[in-house]
Order: C-alpha cells, then structure tokens, then sequence
C-alpha cells in the first residue's frame, strides 16, 4: 500500500477507535497499535497520534510508550493522556484537576498565528474528560489554546513539530475537532488524503487474489451490510471460487430467511440456504449468562459451516464480514490495553478440528466506511442502507434463556416497530433499532381480565460507527400506536417501554 499512513498509540482509551475513524474521514489512511508494540517499521509513517487513557501519568501504572524514535523526527499530536505524559515526563507538572474537567467546554484563548488552529475560532467547543490537569507546560513548552477551567489546554513544544491537547477532538462533541486534525495532519505533516472507497476496493481485491489464489472460500452470508459487501469484494477478487451460505439460525427477524435469499436473487452469488433454526436452539437450552449465549452461538455457526463446507471439495478458507467495531469489543485493539466489553460471535479463530483459514476483507474498516465501498461497488442502496442486526440475532435481545416461544413473541413485537418506522419515514432517521423481550412478567389488565405477561423494551439510536451512540426522541404519537398495536396484535406481551440510554455508558444490545 502507497498511502501515507498515520500511527496511533493506543493507551486504552474507548475513544482510541474514534481518533482512527476521524483520520479516515480525511481520506488518510490510520493503523492503531498499542502503545508498548510500535511497529518496527516506525519510518513508514508520517505522523503519530497519542490516544487517552483512563490511567493517571501520576500513578504506579502510567503507561510509557519509547518515543525516541518519534519525539522531534516526526509530528507527533499528543492528546489527552498522551499530553499529560509528554508534560510530566519532560519537565512539567500534572496534578488531580481541582474543579470538574468532563463534558463540554469552550476555548476561550487561542495564540494568534497558529497554523494548528487555521479555521477554528475563540468559542470554539471541545469536549474534555480527565481528572488530571496540567499545572506546568513541559521544557520547551508554548501555549496555545486555554478554556475557561483549563489553561493549558494546547500546547507544542518549540523546535519540533509536536502539539498537545488536553480535549478530544476525536468526538462530535468537539465541533472543529476535524479542521484541527486536519491542520494537524494535512497541513503541518503534510499528508496526502487518497485512501478512498474506490482504492479500499482496488487493493483489497488485490490482496485477495494474492492471498486466496485460486482456492475456493466459503462465505456465511446474514442478509445485512457487512456480510453482503464482504461477499461482493470477495466475487470480485475470486469469482466463481466463492460459495456463499446464509444460515437460519432460528433467531432471525420475522420471515427474514426467505426474503434475504430472494434478496440476492440477481446478484451473481452462488448462494445456498441452510435451515439450522433447530440446531441453534437447542444450543441455547437452559443458558442465561450473556457471554455464553454468545459463545454458544458462535460454536453453533462453526459447526454449521464446518458441515457445510465438509459439502464442498476442496475449501480452504471461511470468509466472514467482521468489521472494526466487533474486533474492538471483543478484544483491545490489536492487543492493547483497553477493556474488553464483550465478545462478538464472528471474532476469536477458529478450533483446531475446523481446517479453514480465515479472511475477514472488512476487519480493518468501519460500518460507515463498508456502507461508502459498497456504493463504490455498485450495490443496491436500500440493502446498504439497512440497520445494522447483531450476529447472534434475537438471541442477544431476549433477556436469559431462550426458547422457540420466546422467539415468537420477539419477531412479532420487532416486525410491528421496524415496520411502523418504515410506514411513519423514520426507519432511515434511525442508525439501529430493535425490541428486547425482558426476563420479567407484569401485572395488566385486559377486557376487565388480569393479566400476568411479558414486558418488551423498545430502542432506537442514532451514530456513525457503532462506538458511541445516542438514543432517538421518536413521536410520542408514533410510540403510543407501537404499544398500542403490539400489546394488542402479540399473544403474552402487555407492557411495552422505550430505553432512552446512550451508548456510553450503555451499550447498544442489551446483551
């Protein structure tokens, strides 16, 4: 690859994965890799970025990257953490903030001249989030930017080409967060922006074929963007050498089997439809615990595919459409120390006894980017434009155990509220939504009856990337004739609420 390529050091931050997506905006290509594992080959990148980090500089367990073959040979943004560490390990001082640094602020001074600042005005908002603060700028040190509760809020270091910021440009709630990284990365460093759709598909495809050859793959399909995209780079690089599988695992949407596979009717996928509805339930018998409903479901598609390619002569590889966000939850980022939030069914390898190889075209790209590369290769809009639905299907959204009738009762209650978005144009105003069936029974009242039945939890968001994500204020209207026409249309359901949660602190599933 001939892009010019940005470094980012992860220091655990759940904001590192923003910072990578910010850059791509700029059609700049971004790697992150932990702070302690830089790549040996540091002279192929042109500039550095230091993430945050929930870690205090000031404590035992500050995290100490080697920046010597960094610091002064090449721009180096430093932020948060990162800037707190340049300050207190060369001649600063940081100490615990004594007023509150988290949430929104405004710039109230930024030096005259700045090219780090080009387009960005005093006022300007950022979005902090630290409990530390730096008192004394670092040897060498110049202020550059302050708000009005943290004075050092930017600074750089004479003689080298190194800032640091104490806010989050990385986040939406800082508003010229991408003009800064932008001044930082195109017109200090001097990068060049062309990683675009259009050259992901040219050298992925190209990796594809240099990597596969002329083995056969086999692709578990879902219906959804990733999976469908994944599937199309694929038939581009290998053609007829990709068999294509979309398995009814017994947890999908009302009537999604059948629909999804007249969907790719058309498409020139060799696709086969496998019903394991049975397989997969029986899996899931008797387990609560969210993890190992995962883990279970994930076996069960292992073994799915693993007899399903044993169909096969010759296969050599399992394709899937594992994409950034599901690496990032599931494990830190490339190893480093950010926490692990939750496993994703299609993340971790194979077992021994399945003798595929993987190749994930889509595991380095975010679902705003996978959505711009298919358009890029031409697929339809209305299926990339579909919301996202989580790989173990429904059931992630039934609270504890799973059963076919618990099953029943969720594809009814999600087919009346998608499709009342759908009727009410809201649907495309929503990044994901979807009904989670609760492990709790309430009191109701229904033709003078008692009744004692289940409780469904309504949830819509808005977000770009899945990492971070805020609810949607539907119509009152709208929600008032969902409740209504799903207790009165679905057997065993009688109270129905909405979950106004963003993601953080909640995440998007429930499980």
């Amino acid at each position: 690859m001939q892009h010019d390529k940005v470094l980012i050091l992860d220091f655990g931050s759940q904001y590192t994965q923003l910072i990578a997506r910010r850059v791509r905006e700029l059609n700049i290509y971004s790697e992150i890799h932990p702070f302690n594992k830089i790549p040996k080959d540091i002279d192929s990148y042109k500039a550095v970025i230091l993430s945050g980090s929930p870690n205090s500089v000031r404590g035992e367990d500050a995290l100490h990257p080697e920046l010597d073959n960094i610091r002064a040979k090449k721009p180096l943004l430093a932020v948060c953490y990162g800037a707190q560490y340049l300050a207190h390990f060369s001649g600063g001082e940081v100490a615990p903030s004594s007023t509150r640094e988290y949430g929104r602020a405004n710039l109230s001074y930024i030096k005259d001249n700045e090219v780090f600042f080009e387009n960005i005005s005093e006022g300007s908002q950022v979005w902090m989030s630290h409990s530390d603060t730096i008192k004394t700028l670092p040897t060498n040190g110049v202020l550059i930017a302050s708000t009005s509760d943290v004075a050092n809020a930017a600074y750089k270091i004479e003689g080298e080409d190194t800032y640091a910021i104490q806010f989050h440009p990385e986040v939406y709630h800082s508003t010229d967060g991408k003009q800064l990284l932008e001044n930082f990365l195109v017109k200090i460093s001097g990068l060049k922006q062309d990683w675009t759709p259009d050259s992901f598909v040219e050298e992925t495809v190209d990796a594809i074929k240099a990597k596969v050859g002329t083995d056969k793959v086999v692709l578990g399909l879902s219906g959804g963007v990733d999976s469908t995209v994944a599937a199309v780079l694929l038939h581009k690089a290998i053609g007829e050498n990709l068999y294509c599988i979309f398995v009814n695992n017994g947890l999908l949407r009302k009537d999604e089997f059948h629909s999804v596979l007249k969907q790719y009717e058309g498409m020139g996928l060799n696709v086969k439809g496998v019903d394991a509805s049975k397989r997969f339930l029986d899996a899931l018998a008797g387990v609560e615990d969210p993890e190992k409903k995962r883990k279970a479901i994930g076996n069960a598609f292992i073994e799915v595919f693993d007899d399903e390619s044993h169909k096969l002569t010759d296969v050599k590889w399992l394709a899937q459409g594992t994409i950034y966000p599901d690496v990032i939850e599931s494990v830190s980022a490339t190893g480093g120390p950010s926490a692990t939030i939750k496993s994703h069914h299609n993340v971790g390898g194979l077992p021994d006894f399945m003798k595929l190889k993987i190749v994930e075209p889509l595991r380095a790209i975010f679902k705003d980017e996978v959505r711009r590369v298919g358009a890029t290769l031409g697929i339809d809009p209305e299926l990339l434009g579909r919301h996202p639905f989580p790989g173990p299907g429904l059931g992630i959204r039934i609270l504890g155990d799973v059963t076919a009738e618990k099953v029943r009762i969720l594809q009814e209650v999600d087919a009346i509220f998608i499709d009342g978005l759908k009727s009410w144009g809201l649907y495309d105003k929503v990044w994901q939504a979807g009904a989670m069936l609760l492990p709790v029974n309430s009191v109701g009242v229904m033709g003078d009856e008692r009744t004692y039945e289940k409780c469904v939890a309504l949830r819509a968001v808005e977000s770009t990337d899945g990492m971070t994500a805020d609810w949607v204020n539907l119509p009152y209207e709208f929600l008032q004739k969902t409740s209504n026409d799903i207790i009165n249309k679905v057997k065993g359901v009688n109270r129905v609420v909405y979950d106004i949660s963003s993601k953080p602190p909640a995440t998007i599933e429930w499980e």
